[in-house]
């Protein structure tokens, strides 16, 4: 089912981000050719280079590249056929709903022609906060797919919703998702 298909997967500042790594695994075992873009703040949780060779492909973290040429998100935005933003912070969520564009991920959020699928990761208190609840409302009007976080114990030690969905579930949705996102 996702064979051929371009998928465009952006990190972001999160514990959660060591499990980018496992999801461009099955990714890539399903044969689909992913390309990453990541935060500067997911860089601290899980490396460039590990998503790189993952990937088999460069990731971008800036609008300029280590060759000091541009990265431009709107050919990155063109190239996917999905894109799948996973963790998606408390941050990136707020950005995203009220259009704010400060880094290489959002230009090109703000400029994909594909479908976007989030994967929110975020402790038990933001995840309840009533603006997350408006952003992610926001959100969902604007054709984004929001998957369900997970219950179970947080990074901050309190117990609750908020863990972003196992890579594996991830996966399960995508493939129940991707017969109807790709036809929109």
């Amino acid at each position: 089912m996702l064979e051929g298909k371009r998928i465009l997967l952006g990190v972001t500042g999160s514990i959660a981000a060591y499990k980018s790594a496992a999801l461009i695994r099955l990714l890539i075992k399903s044969k689909a050719e992913v390309k990453v873009i990541m935060t500067a703040s997911a860089s601290s949780f899980i490396t460039p280079l590990t998503l790189s060779t993952l990937s088999k492909n460069e990731v971008s973290t800036d609008f300029i590249n280590t060759e000091q040429n541009w990265n431009n998100h709107v050919e990155l935005g063109l190239w996917a056929d999905l894109f799948l933003i996973a963790p998606t912070s408390a941050n990136t969520i707020s950005k995203m709903a009220n259009g704010i564009c400060d880094n290489l991920l959002l230009a090109t959020y703000l400029s994909a022609k594909c479908p976007t699928i989030i994967a929110p990761a975020m402790d038990l208190d933001m995840w309840v906060h009533p603006s997350t609840k408006r952003n992610l409302a926001i959100l969902s009007q604007d054709r984004v797919t929001i998957l369900e976080v997970g219950n179970g114990e947080l990074a901050s030690g309190l117990v609750g919703e908020g863990r972003m969905a196992e890579p594996e579930e991830i996966m399960q949705n995508l493939f129940a998702l991707i017969p109807t996102l790709l036809l929109r």
